[in-house]
């Protein structure tokens, strides 16, 4: 597999079986636990898990947000649970739940980045430190973004400093209030290989001497209260002799810095065994300089030079070996979006660089950049620059078919992410126009699975702000597209907030008004299609938002398709009683300037009105007149060549079938039966079957009162009902064949 190829098919693997299981735990908690009197939860039966499990289960429950001082409460049971790879990254737990829950545990690494609920450094060392095997097995510490409490450090047990933690090989404490004492402390580890001391107070590193033969990584990112000459920290660096990987980026993009340049400058004679170096966002790095370090450093695996300028040197193209974070090329750019994931500045400065990038992607489906994008969404989802560039991004690489071959489970993802950020800035402007742009695709509204209920509202209140008229008819054609694939319940839920009705029905009252019949209108008309479906609330709502006033029936089949579902709503049908309207309606049921849609709609809502004679509050010889003009109206009718309607249900027919009704209401519920039969005979011969409206057709048809218009278009129907199931069964005999059963 090509590397394109390979990431599709990562993409499109289904989730594994421990995931889902994981899943559903973390949402099954309070079932599977008893309540302590201290609030907290203890699993009522655990079998022994295994341990890289009880680990995944605990990293899973940080991941969706449902650790805390309860629910941490589970890893108490050390023998059942047992951690030794603990994440707690960004969940809200106290130091009393810190201490009982993970403390006990034999760990090795945790990850306490973030973590916000009054839980501190001091707190995580003291905890730690009370645990004899813990002071000795934990390698890994991370306590990024943590507040560290120093002054709590500072009390008689000596044993609460970083130092006390002996195995320790591997401590993050980026962007933490790390001050030079405590920097110190951490230097005299005897085992540590990897710091970061990124985005710190520290003004000296003359402490880093004391671990020169121990530590290999060093991440020294923002380092702003730094007070030292650059000739001191090159002196203090090049004394590292481990050190192999060294990170001296700055997001501020400082306009050059003499340490860096002495650093590039030196000779192979300062750190001469260095593989990776990172000067990101370090302005004025001449490609003179890189050109010599690189030379210089035949082993070099990777150089960081985003926002430098020097990303173009020739010497970083000859090296097939070599990964270079910078903004030259696609392969730059992606690397910074994989090195740069905790760096928001870096990350914005390389989808900037992407999206130009981007623009000239008209053919090629990438999955793999998608990906990247979506990472940097996800972790600045609060960040609307971030947001803002990054879903101008996603447009570019799932524009027009580009979206075709994107594995469905990515564009899932990258969807959610895309509805986040419209809740998230739902005043900004133009981050509302990238999200909608994205949404406005056919591959993503027809076959992507996301929550298309939320979707539809987030778009119906960007639309009620904003009047472009381009951005107006997108909006509503996606708008007409989710509600036409929602549920009957959230179409219910949808249908009764009657500010989404007068949205829609403002739309179609100014396109009446100026006389324009669009796309914009049929995509609004049909969302009210939609919306009033078997919903009764929505359809009270539209006669409440004076959508009975409109007379548009003669231009569009739309209007009618919706009165005609307020028709099929009984206690709505009074409201209907309007002999003007009726009087307009029996215009549009036939005539040369009169589309079959139009007639057809216009048909439906005088079948449904006159089919029930006790609730006709009109003169009853107009509903005989009705009702005659609408049988001969019918029988001019030709079957349209394309697909005119569709139907989720055919019980709202089933009151027209009865025997005792007018031959019109008859005629118009069978022709509407066989023009769809005939358009999809597979889906609605087999929802005739299923909802039992065969047997009414064969009570029909059997009937000796039955018109024979009647009779001949409801034998047809039985007919190809037969004819689906000897197509769908080619085994069934011939006595089977004989009957009218559900194949």
């Amino acid at each position: 597999l090509n590397l394109e190829t390979s990431h599709v098919a990562e993409e499109s693997c289904p989730v594994a079986l421990s995931e889902l299981c994981l899943a559903q735990v973390c949402l099954s908690l309070d079932s599977l636990c008893r309540t302590q009197p201290d609030g907290s939860l203890r699993l009522s039966w655990a079998p022994l898990l295994p341990q890289e499990m009880a680990d995944q289960l605990l990293h899973k429950m940080a991941a969706q947000g449902t650790l805390n001082d309860r629910t941490v409460g589970i890893f108490r049971s050390c023998e059942q649970l047992r951690l030794r790879r603990a994440c707690v990254r960004s969940s809200p737990l106290s130091a009393e739940a810190f201490r009982l829950a993970l403390c006990p545990h034999r760990l090795q690494e945790l990850d306490a980045s973030g973590v916000p609920g009054g839980l501190t450094g001091a707190h995580i060392l003291s905890g730690l430190a009370s645990n004899p095997e813990c002071r000795a097995s934990l390698q890994r510490l991370t306590l990024s973004r943590l507040q560290l409490g120093w002054t709590s450090l500072e009390v008689k047990e000596e044993q609460v400093g970083f130092s006390s933690l002996q195995g320790l090989r591997t401590l993050n404490l980026a962007n933490t209030d790390l001050t030079d004492p405590f920097l110190e402390d951490i230097c005299t580890l005897p085992k540590l290989e990897v710091l970061d001391i990124s985005s710190t107070p520290v003004t000296e590193l003359s402490a880093l001497l004391g671990c020169r033969l121990t530590l290999r990584s060093l991440t020294a990112h923002g380092l702003r209260q730094l007070d030292m000459s650059p000739a001191r920290v090159i002196s203090i660096l090049s004394q590292l002799h481990a050190l192999r990987h060294l990170d001296l980026s700055d997001d501020r993009f400082v306009s050059g810095d003499e340490a860096v340049r002495l650093l590039l400058e030196g000779g192979s004679g300062i750190l001469p065994a260095l593989v990776s170096l990172d000067v990101s966002g370090r302005k004025k790095v001449t490609e003179g300089a890189v050109t010599a370090f690189v030379e210089g450093r035949r082993g070099l695996l990777f150089l960081g030079l985003l926002a430098t300028g020097a990303g173009s040197c020739d010497v970083l193209s000859g090296n097939n070996n070599l990964k270079v974070a910078g903004e030259a090329n696609e392969k730059q750019i992606c690397e910074s979006l994989r090195r740069y994931r905790e760096r928001e500045c870096f990350t914005r400065e390389a989808l900037v660089h992407l999206y130009q990038l981007t623009n000239d992607m008209y053919d090629q489906t990438r999955p793999d950049i998608l990906k990247l994008v979506l990472g940097g969404m996800q972790n600045y989802s609060e960040s609307l620059h971030v947001q803002l560039v990054a879903s101008a991004c996603v447009f570019n690489l799932t524009n027009q078919d580009m979206a075709v071959g994107m594995p469905h489970p990515l564009l899932s993802a990258v969807v959610h992410q895309v509805l986040e950020a419209m809740r998230s800035f739902p005043s900004h402007q133009q981050l509302q126009k990238n999200c909608l742009l994205v949404l406005c695709s056919d591959t993503i509204l027809q076959d992507v699975p996301f929550d298309r209920f939320e979707a539809a509202k987030l778009v119906m209140n960007w639309l009620s702000g904003h009047v472009d008229r381009t951005l107006q008819r997108m909006a509503v054609a996606v708008i007409s597209i989710l509600v036409a694939k929602l549920s009957t319940e959230q179409t219910t839920q949808l249908g009764a907030d009657i500010f989404i009705m007068k949205q829609l029905l403002g739309i179609v009252q100014q396109k009446a008004m100026a006389g324009v019949v669009d796309s914009t209108l049929k995509f609004a008309l049909s969302a009210l299609w939609n919306l009033t479906d078997e919903t009764p609330t929505a359809s009270r709502h539209f006669i409440q938002c004076q959508g009975l006033e409109l007379r548009l029936m003669n231009m569009v089949p739309g209007l009618s398709v919706v009165q005609n579902n307020i028709a099929e709503v009984e206690e709505l049908q009074a409201d209907m009683m309007q002999e003007d309207l009726l009087e307009h309606v029996v215009t549009l049921l036939q005539g040369p300037q009169v589309e079959v849609g139009v007639s057809y709609f216009a048909g439906g809502i005088l079948a449904h009105l006159t089919s029930r004679q006790d609730a006709w509050t009109l003169d009853q010889g107009l509903r005989q007149t009705i009702l005659e003009q609408l049988h001969a109206a019918i029988l001019t009718w030709a079957l349209p060549e394309r697909e005119m309607v569709s139907y989720r249900s055919f019980r709202p027919f089933f009151s027209l079938l009865q025997t005792s009704q007018p031959a019109g209401v008859q005629l118009w519920a069978v022709w509407a039966m066989h023009l769809v039969c005939t358009q999809n005979g597979v889906q609605y011969c087999h929802m005739l079957q299923v909802e039992g409206a065969v047997e009414l057709l064969k009570t029909l048809s059997s009937d000796l009162d039955t018109h024979s218009n009647v009779r001949g278009m409801a034998e047809s129907i039985l007919g190809m009902v037969e004819c689906h199931q000897t197509t769908s069964n080619p085994l069934r005999t011939q006595t089977e064949k004989g009957h009218h059963g559900r194949s």
